[in-house]
């Protein structure tokens, strides 16, 4: 009968229920009015005399066992009950985690450098608040060049209502070239992509603030064959188209300069309204870098030449996709912006 008490109390000892059901089950069973422990007590007067006290002794350890396991594994379903209340059922599949998607100008952005990654341009990047010298200056902007005017440029305000001549929102990402050519010695390939900032009035075609992507590239015998011959790959690789156009234009930091058109082609209707009917549509300008510009960053314009181009994100985005007004992009609507989630 000893035995038999020292194997329920090694039971009771190692009982680890999972739900309060089985637990009440196991307090009948031990504690109940018809339980085994009211049994053993009852069979107390037929054990030998002189095993009495260690029966004695082992059915208080027995039931005193019992009624602190049963106490505790009470608390601890009582807590994961209320734990399981705040939380829900944790062993229910996770609800589906609803995915963002980049933003049209990122994706873009990011096709622009890889496509010039292949052919070995770096990207570099520079300050937003920029000076004189590295927004204009330096870019042979004379100082009574329009693009100083405060119709064009956001300039930094000083206290008392002044404005700091020295200090302003870069208007084109030229600058992070002018930085780079003064760090850097030629051969030089690479792009600066970035956010730049204009004082214009907002439209559909037009924003205060957009993107751009500039390139340069500078080496020995660098000619405008090699700008139009890079230019070619990149429209064959982000439009698909494989002829282009340059008219010659106007920039003060290359001469000469043009601007790029692709044949975009006359297929639909949307085709006539974004070319006018001609079927040629301007997507970016460029030219060969004035010599004055690799003097002004100290490279040698007797040994060294170089082309520069630059295009607007939102412009190549809003042709990719058929986006009719630049608003979209800054208005963080979800409706136009789900319809990303498919690209990378």
């Amino acid at each position: 009968m000893l035995d038999k008490v020292k194997e329920l109390i090694f039971d009771v000892s190692h009982f680890n229920p999972s739900t309060k059901e089985e637990l009440e089950t196991f307090r009948i069973k031990y504690l109940g009015n018809k339980g085994l422990l009211k049994g053993l007590f009852a069979e107390f007067k037929n054990v030998d005399a002189d095993l009495r006290k260690d029966f004695g002794q082992a059915l208080n350890t027995l039931k005193k066992t019992a009624e602190e396991k049963v106490a505790e594994l009470n608390e601890i379903l009582e807590n994961s009950i209320e734990e399981k209340s705040i939380y829900g059922d944790l062993t229910r599949p996770a609800e589906p985690i609803e995915l963002g998607s980049r933003h049209p100008i990122s994706i873009v952005k990011n096709q622009i450098i890889e496509v010039f990654n292949r052919i070995g341009f770096t990207v570099s990047e520079g300050p937003e608040i920029e000076d004189d010298w590295h927004n204009f200056t330096a870019l042979n902007l004379p100082e009574y060049h329009p693009a100083r005017d405060m119709q064009d440029t956001f300039f930094i305000e000083q206290s008392g209502g002044k404005f700091e001549s020295d200090l302003l929102l870069r208007t084109h990402t030229s600058s992070v070239q002018v930085r780079y050519m003064e760090k850097n010695q030629p051969p030089i390939r690479t792009i600066s992509p970035g956010r730049v900032f204009r004082n214009e009035d907002i439209s559909a075609r037009a924003h205060c603030i957009f993107h751009q992507v500039e390139g340069l590239y500078i080496d020995t015998n660098v000619s405008f064959a090699d700008l139009k011959q890079t230019l070619l790959y990149f429209t064959k690789e982000m439009f698909g188209k494989s002829k282009i156009r340059l008219r010659p234009s106007y920039f003060p930091f290359t001469e000469p300069s043009a601007e790029v058109d692709i044949y975009w082609g006359l297929e639909t209707e949307i085709d006539y309204r974004i070319t006018k009917g001609t079927g040629w549509l301007e997507i970016m300008g460029c030219g060969m870098v004035d010599p004055n510009v690799l003097k002004n960053c100290n490279i040698d314009s007797t040994k060294y030449s170089g082309y520069a181009f630059g295009m607007g994100i939102e412009r190549i985005a809003m042709l990719l996709y058929q986006i009719p007004d630049i608003r979209m992009f800054y208005e963080n609507d979800k409706r136009f912006l789900e319809q990303f989630k498919s690209i990378i």
